[in-house]
């Protein structure tokens, strides 16, 4: 696409270059029927990997959907795609009848549908070996090929870090907002802060930032150890004047449902870990139904002292 110049491709009509450009403006128009039909799309991210990205967004979703909303979950993560495991979700793509059809998500009860690039593949355990245009180019689809119909939220899992997948998310999905998981450790938190950077730089509006792992849940006496410190995430969020969305202690029994492929909103446990997480639904909730001015954006330049307006997009 970006070779294609007017010497190569001139007015031939049906040229490669041709071709190309009509694909790529009927791909806009499907992604953006589809979008349309979505009012709020949530980017759940992090500049670090496990910090259980994959755990709140498999949550968030099934507590959106068990309040009755219509939810769907994209999972993002090409190279390391868990959503389908975390809700035991075995099914395979059918092809469809007619060439122009929508592609039918997963579904997981009556309220929420699921796409994982594991729904397409035969052999679970291979690797998926992609360069950057592979990547948008599957996210894309994964937007305008399939049968999302109407959705109140869109929830999407993304890999750690500002590469391919969450530049793609924010290019293709202008309205989306991101939802910020951190753990309490500096290291962590330090990886984050270049998440936060991500939005000014990409302009997009921050729902918060949740601290997941803050503390462990005794399965004794259901008392909180905090072994991994508690805290780092709310001073960040202070310091970048955005919304804090609460911590969620570990809780042995969330590893074990993300496992055994039943999260944990899914069951009627009463824990300490349970209860953070309707409380994040809580939040989410509140936030998203109030109009786009109430939601906090992050202001300023990412680029700090050093900016050159000359050369920069922020």
């Amino acid at each position: 696409m970006g070779n294609c110049s007017s010497s190569s491709c001139g007015s031939k009509k049906g040229g490669s270059c041709g071709s190309a450009d009509a694909a790529i403006a009927q791909q806009n128009t499907a992604i953006n029927t589809s979008l349309a039909k979505i009012k709020h799309k949530i980017l759940v991210m992090s500049g670090k990997g496990g910090v259980g990205k994959s755990t709140v967004s498999t949550n968030l979703a099934l507590g959106l959907a068990n309040r009755g909303y219509k939810v769907g979950l994209m999972d993002v993560d090409l190279h390391g795609p868990d959503i389908c495991r975390m809700l035991n979700l075995t099914d395979s793509l059918q092809a469809v009848k007619e060439k122009f059809d929508l592609v039918p998500p997963m579904k997981y009860g009556d309220n929420l549908k699921v796409i994982s690039l594991e729904y397409m593949m035969e052999n679970r355990d291979d690797p998926i070996i992609w360069r950057g245009p592979l990547k948008i180019q599957a996210i894309r689809q994964f937007i305008a090929d399939m049968d999302w119909g109407e959705l109140d939220y869109l929830i999407i899992d993304s890999p750690p870090g500002t590469g391919d997948e969450p530049l793609t998310v924010a290019s293709t999905i202008k309205d989306a907002h991101a939802l910020v998981v951190t753990t309490p450790q500096q290291v962590a938190l330090a990886d984050v802060r270049k998440s936060l950077n991500f939005c000014k730089h990409v302009k997009m509006q921050v729902v918060g930032l949740v601290e997941n792992m803050s503390g462990l849940v005794c399965p004794h006496c259901s008392n909180t150890v905090e072994i991994f410190k508690s805290g780092g995430g709310e001073e960040t969020a202070k310091a970048f004047d955005i919304p804090f969305l609460g911590k969620i202690p570990v809780d042995p029994s969330v590893v074990t449902g993300g496992d055994d492929g039943k999260p944990f909103l899914a069951s009627n446990a009463d824990s300490p870990s349970v209860k953070a997480f309707q409380e994040l639904v809580n939040r989410v909730e509140k936030a998203m139904a109030a109009k786009p001015p109430a939601l906090q954006t992050i202001s300023g330049c990412a680029c700090g002292d050093t900016c050159n307006p000359s050369t920069c997009s922020c």
